[in-house]
């Protein structure tokens, strides 16, 4: 076994494992469990009945998919609270990467929100975003001029989309963008939970000089429902400690800076 120890565990930690494997990569498989934990295949259906049953994830034929669905059913404090302390991480960084005087372009997300209030001693920023919650949050610091992206409204994510907010963004040109993402990786590229907010997302990455992706360790390596872009073209990926080390070499290849906090 390769990801566990072989001593006996008991059935709380192995259920914690698992979810653990599924929050990294997204999909786990019966006959591999069951090798991994030296149990049987029937110990491992019955775990993933339980888990499912508790809402942590979705049986499929052969194994289980991630129910990472149910976090965008969260409010966006409880999304916040979920690897909080990675993301105010990651966030903290992304913020060492703006200087005075930039003009930024920021989707919205968790980690995009936490970046924002980083960033109240970097003076003359221009912030365009099509976050209802971070242009709320920017308003309330002088040095951060706003500029919301009209359109529609995704009201349970509090972000705008559509034509109008496609038109509008045609209008502007900034020097960075930071771009909150649900995964990333070599093969499937940049994706997005919502397919509402991913054109937005692709006009803002044609749109500015530097592309910076913040996402914590559950996005690395995972594919999520919608496409944005390849990672070509990425400047800096800032991820925390915890993310897939093979993944991330994968990615690195393609002239993408790598940082971990």
């Amino acid at each position: 076994m390769s990801e566990i120890e072989t001593e006996k565990i008991s059935t709380e930690d192995r259920r914690n494992q698992i979810i653990d494997i599924l929050t990294r990569k997204g999909r786990v498989k019966v006959n591999h469990l069951s090798k991994m934990f030296g149990t049987s295949e029937v110990t491992i259906r019955n775990d993933l009945s339980e888990l499912e049953n508790m809402g942590l994830l979705e049986r499929i034929h052969g194994g289980a998919v991630s129910a990472y669905r149910a976090y965008y059913n969260m409010s966006l404090q409880e999304r916040i609270k979920t690897n909080e302390e990675e993301k105010r991480r990651i966030a903290i960084e992304a913020s060492k990467l703006i200087s005075d005087g930039d003009t930024l372009m920021v989707n919205s997300g968790t980690t995009t929100l936490l970046t924002v209030q980083a960033l109240r001693s970097v003076k003359n920023l221009t912030v365009v975003t099509n976050s209802i919650s971070i242009a709320q949050e920017a308003g309330r610091y002088r040095n951060i001029y706003v500029i919301l992206l009209g359109g529609n409204i995704d009201h349970r994510n509090q972000f705008t989309y559509g034509d109008d907010a496609i038109n509008q963004l045609s209008r502007y040109r900034a020097d960075k963008l930071i771009l909150s993402v649900d995964g990333i990786s070599l093969n499937n590229g940049i994706t997005t939970f919502s397919h509402l907010e991913a054109e937005v997302c692709r006009q803002m990455a044609s749109r500015v000089n530097k592309i910076i992706v913040v996402g914590d360790y559950t996005k690395v390596g995972r594919t999520s429902f919608s496409y944005i872009k390849p990672v070509d073209g990425v400047d800096i990926l800032i991820s925390d400690k915890k993310a897939d080390r093979q993944e991330l070499n994968k990615i690195s290849k393609r002239n993408i800076e790598i940082r971990l906090v």
